[in-house]
């Protein structure tokens, strides 16, 4: 009787454990981000050009954040969505381009269903603040 008591107990814990791990979420893939170039604006004090990819792998996720100034982005591959606060989401595709003035709260994320993509952006921003400061969502 005993030894049925735990084997009821060990499938029990089992069962909980399995239930737990189920409903825990798994973190998005990291998205690579890379600066590939920086300048001073010219005639412009206090604000510099950063250009940069971001490469979305399958599931891969840009929180909401801002940026103190503005960023043109590009889709270079793949389906991305792209969430503004306060707007409707639009699915890009290879070829569409985004605008994100400062301030705004956006995220990029791979397409649902897709295998990920790619972004190129060109930021102004002030000098000597972060790229980009995350936001809750």
């Amino acid at each position: 009787m005993r030894g049925m008591k735990l084997l009821v107990a060990a499938m029990a814990l089992t069962f909980a454990a399995g239930a737990l791990g189920a409903d825990a979420k798994a973190p998005a893939p990291e998205v690579k981000r890379n600066i590939l170039d920086r300048h001073d604006q010219s005639g412009v004090d206090g604000k510099e050009i950063v250009v940069g990819t971001a490469e979305f792998p399958k599931g891969g996720a840009i929180g909401y954040h801002t940026h103190d100034g503005d960023e043109a982005g590009y889709v270079l591959k793949g389906e991305l969505v792209w969430r503004v606060k306060g707007q409707p989401d639009k699915t890009l595709k290879a070829g569409d381009h985004f605008f994100n003035p400062r301030g705004s709260a956006h995220s990029l994320i791979a397409a649902p269903g897709g295998d990920g993509g790619m972004a190129y952006s060109t930021w102004i921003i002030d000098k000597g603040k972060p790229l980009a400061t995350p936001i809750k969502d």
